[in-house]
């Protein structure tokens, strides 16, 4: 698959990360540190995911590794507008984390809907075992017997019989 520093959805959850760590590490106080390390996980969870996905050998594989930063970033939009609620951050850092989620968010919803569609191939791939030899001949069989039943079904549809 090709390089993740590509894509400009990871470029975007990185600098997403970076903010979102720098808001977190000015939140004080021993009371909110479960937000404050719940935010930074959140945030890199995301980036991270997209860069996992990216190293996979299918499309479809890729689009199960969005899924997961997609639901990061729902996380860390929970995560901000909590932290907000009870006064952690400032309305000002919100509204700016809120609105780069929002982006990022978007931009890993087109990612996955293309990435989901790649076609399922049905590949046959050769080995030595008998069994697997038999399993490919009943197949190649099979599509041979649907390629003679369409033709003879063609032929019938443009030439009928008459009685």
């Amino acid at each position: 698959m090709s390089d993740y520093r590509k894509l400009q959805v990871s470029r975007k959850a990185h600098a997403l990360a970076l903010n979102a760590h720098r808001v977190a590490t000015g939140i004080r106080g021993s009371k909110y540190a479960a937000f404050r390390n719940q935010i930074i996980r959140a945030a890199f969870s995301i980036p991270a995911n997209i860069v996992e996905g990216r190293e996979q050998k299918t499309e479809v594989w890729f689009a199960r590794f969005l899924r997961i930063a997609l639901g990061s970033a729902s996380e860390l939009e929970y995560h901000l507008k909590a932290a907000h609620d009870i006064g952690a951050i400032t309305t000002s850092d919100y509204t700016s984390l809120s609105t780069q989620v929002v982006e990022v968010r978007m931009m890993l919803t087109a990612c996955y809907d293309v990435s989901r569609r790649e076609p399922v191939r049905l590949t046959i791939r050769p080995e030595k075992s008998r069994r697997s030899t038999l399993a490919a001949s009943r197949f190649q069989l099979v599509a041979v017997s649907l390629s003679v039943l369409s033709s003879v079904l063609r032929t019938w549809a443009t030439h009928p019989t008459s009685e």
